[in-house]
């Protein structure tokens, strides 16, 4: 179930006096990275809408050189490096997106780079962060143990740590997303941002409460990983295990972010694991745009709870696509098997000729396809004269595999989903 309150949190006001960010740095920032960083599409999906019951715009993020919004932020800090600076190099930890966008843009602008990254990363995100040019390391099974490592590499060696995410100057480059989005569509009267350390949200805040404070923004996490979510309730629910989302996966939110999120965000939802598969597939299948787990949040929150949404104008982000191709493929198939698409069934058949193909004309017969065939007779409690006839097959849908099952149990077979 996700989990939000009945009332937005204390997000409601707009008076951003205090905050280290206002809305001429964002403006400030769109201005450094103008023309080296895309401008993504901000687009109307009158699918996902319909399906959706609210108005959607995407924000493809994922359309950037290196998939991600974090190039914006990266460059923005790394353009304010002194010339003494630049020479020193620069180092981040990062689980993959931050990773990318400072290895790119440092590498374009001739500054050497560093990047810490967690065990755990995907390789995807480890191969394309060097591909960049950057130096990686893979060290800490946190992103918080690999950022005290970085901070120890970077006095060590006299390099200029970059924050992924608590930093003014990354917040504010962040931030432009938010700008671009209410140029392109200003009707929008709800955002629903993924948070992980809170840049992302933080500076998209900021953008949305100054020109226009009616908008509601609302945050996302995955439910393994409710950091800023505890922060902000004063709650204590635990974090722990793998996400689909692990690059929202932050056990310990800024300072900086913190502070804009308990002022500026209205509410914060939590989705679990089988609705981030759901909208990574539903963004694939519908979209056609691959978008990790972490991107697809924004998505996650509205599917699970649809009446909350209904009727509004949302601008969704589509914040990342690095994902892995394996296990793009697995959360897929695993989507058709709950959606009754794809199915195992276990069956009790006699150990003699014909049976096979017996089941075989059965399934044809009711349309339905197989896709894996495979028999045990060791590792089984039936009797010695019987095997085990495991089969995956493909079906339209659940109604149809319900057809199916029905047509083998008629015919006096034992069979069932396994």
């Amino acid at each position: 179930m996700s989990n939000h309150s009945d009332t937005a949190s204390a997000g409601l006001a707009t008076d951003l006096t205090g905050l280290p960010i206002g809305l001429a740095d964002l403006y400030a920032a769109a201005n450094i990275i103008s023309g080296a960083v895309v401008e993504t599409p901000c687009s109307y999906s009158r699918t996902l809408s319909s399906i959706c019951g609210c108005e959607i715009w995407l924000k493809f993020e994922n359309l950037q050189f290196t998939a991600s919004f974090k190039e914006r932020g990266a460059l923005n800090r790394l353009n304010a490096l002194s010339v003494e600076e630049r020479h020193r190099g620069v180092i981040a930890m990062s689980a993959g997106n931050h990773a990318q966008g400072v290895a790119y843009h440092a590498n374009r602008l001739g500054i050497p780079a560093t990047i810490i990254m967690p065990i755990g990363t995907p390789m995807v995100k480890i191969e394309n962060t060097k591909r960049h040019g950057a130096g990686v390391i893979v060290k800490g099974t946190t992103l918080e143990d690999a950022a005290e490592f970085a901070r120890a590499q970077g006095l060590a060696h006299g390099m200029i740590f970059i924050h992924p995410y608590d930093d003014p100057l990354v917040i504010a480059g962040q931030g432009t997303v938010g700008l671009e989005m209410l140029r392109a569509v200003p009707q929008l009267d709800t955002l629903v941002v993924p948070i992980g350390g809170g840049g992302l949200i933080g500076g998209i805040a900021i953008a949305a409460k100054s020109l226009k404070p009616s908008l509601r923004i609302i945050g996302v996490q995955a439910q393994l990983y409710p950091s800023m979510y505890n922060a902000i309730r004063h709650a204590s629910m635990p974090m722990r295990g793998d996400t689909l989302a692990e690059g929202i996966a932050v056990k310990s939110p800024g300072k900086i972010t913190t502070e804009v999120v308990r002022r500026l965000v209205d509410d914060i939802i939590l989705v679990n694991e089988t609705e981030l598969e759901r909208a990574v597939a539903t963004l694939i299948s519908i979209e056609k745009t691959v978008v990790e787990g972490a991107g697809a949040a924004g998505l996650a929150a509205i599917m699970s709870d649809r009446s909350r949404f209904s009727g509004k104008k949302v601008g969704l982000v589509l914040s990342g696509g690095n994902i892995d191709t394996r296990l793009i493929a697995s959360v897929l198939t695993r989507e058709l098997a709950r959606e009754g698409r794809l199915t195992q069934l276990s069956l009790d058949i006699p150990d003699r000729p014909g049976q096979l193909a017996a089941v075989a004309a059965l399934l044809a017969e009711a349309g339905a396809n197989i896709i894996e065939v495979s028999h045990q007779r060791t590792f089984s409690d039936l009797p010695a004269k019987a095997t085990l006839l495991q089969l995956v097959i493909e079906t339209r849908d659940s109604a149809h595999l319900d057809e199916v099952m029905a047509k083998l149990s008629a015919s006096g077979l034992s069979v069932r989903c396994t």
